[in-house]
């Protein structure tokens, strides 16, 4: 049986939403099992500290420099860097610098619904 051919997928056309203050997310990757997301996030954005009960997550940095913070440990993350999430860690995304960051974030599994704010 001949399978169908797989789609090409960048953020021109891959389903689009947004975050926290102008941040920006597309899905490339979105199955029950599995979400592979490009998000950018303007100078001085950050998304709240928080964790999740099941899913792994691996940030990972196209462009830029992105503070990440996990554990209360600070990571400076540049463009071809990455930093993995285990479930129960609390961790904030936060762009410090001047310019814009590109990243992707990989997280298995799907991790909107298991996300608890930390206090």
């Amino acid at each position: 049986m001949p399978t169908m051919p797989a789609n090409v997928i960048s953020t021109s056309n891959a389903e689009h939403y947004t975050w926290g203050a102008a941040c920006d997310g597309w899905y490339l990757v979105k199955t029950p099992a599995l979400h592979i997301i490009e998000e950018r996030m303007p100078p001085g954005t950050s998304e709240t500290r928080h964790h999740h009960t099941r899913a792994r997550q691996f940030f990972f940095v196209l462009e830029g420099e992105l503070s990440l913070e996990v554990e209360q440990h600070l990571f400076l993350l540049h463009a071809g860097e990455g930093l993995e999430v285990a479930p129960g860690q609390v961790h904030q995304a936060i762009n410090r610098s001047a310019a814009a960051v590109r990243l992707l974030v990989t997280s298995q599994p799907p991790s909107h619904g298991d996300r608890i704010e930390a206090e």
